[in-house]
């Protein structure tokens, strides 16, 4: 049995229960969505739906929860659920190896009570968000982390708020185009992007529904992680208010 004896002194029984009842859809396991399906286990969270295509390149071993080098060539999808079950062997785990696109995001995503949007590729980032938005669903989306090494300039504020991050700049853009409220959550930097010293080979970057090769950016190992946690911590949070107005109600 896992022992959540110490979170429960911070949240409360009833919290606790709150979370293992609770569904997280994580889209994208790179960078971001690895560090941000960890915390969630490892807080309690008792189902998660991981949608990703990739396996584990060379170029992740910087950056990514599940990139070692034993794990280059595997799937990332069934790497998060083994690394969730042996935090919590309790958690159900759903994975889905495929592409975002508009002929599954309602099916995969939407049974959630929480979605967390950790995907990098601008295409399919629009089109989850876009359905997301339309159908009120409760969200959060992480912006660019590469190119930039100053933690203290991460925030999470309406994605309407967001400075100096190009691909919020593209996202607001399209979607405003769509007709889309720009209120939602999202994480970005407001450091300026640096300029890549050069170039170098990547892995995966020409995929299948993608279409062409995407650009390679520099990164550095905590900036991703650290977005990842803070949308965990969004969603946990989320979660705790709701139990404590809950408990507020009930005592009259």
């Amino acid at each position: 049995m896992t022992d959540f004896s110490r979170t429960e002194l911070l949240i409360g029984a009833q919290a606790l229960d709150m979370l293992k009842e609770t569904t997280v859809c994580i889209a994208g396991l790179g960078g971001v969505g690895s560090y941000a399906a960890e915390a969630l286990a490892r807080a309690g969270i008792g189902h998660f739906i991981l949608i990703d295509f990739d396996t584990v390149g060379a170029s992740n071993l910087n950056r990514q929860l599940l990139a070692t080098l034993d794990t280059i060539g595997k799937h990332k999808t069934t790497l998060m659920e083994e690394r969730i079950a042996s935090i919590n062997k309790e958690a159900r785990v759903e994975c889905h190896r495929v592409f975002l696109d508009e002929n599954n995001r309602k099916e995969l995503c939407f049974p959630a009570d929480y979605v967390i949007d950790a995907i990098d590729s601008l295409g399919p980032k629009i089109g989850l968000l876009e359905d997301l938005a339309r159908n009120r669903r409760r969200f959060i989306s992480i912006m660019g982390a590469g190119n930039r090494l100053d933690s203290t300039k991460i925030h999470l504020d309406k994605i309407s708020k967001s400075y100096n991050c190009p691909l919020a700049r593209r996202v607001r853009k399209f979607l405003r185009r769509r007709g889309i409220k720009l209120d939602f959550p999202c994480i970005y930097s407001s450091e300026l992007p640096m300029k890549t010293l050069g170039e170098v080979e990547s892995d995966n970057e020409l995929t299948l529904e993608r279409g062409r090769k995407r650009q390679t950016i520099g990164s550095i190992s905590y900036m991703p992680s650290i977005m990842g946690m803070m949308a965990a911590s969004w969603v946990l949070r989320d979660v705790i208010s709701k139990s404590k107005k809950e408990q507020t109600e009930q005592q009259g």
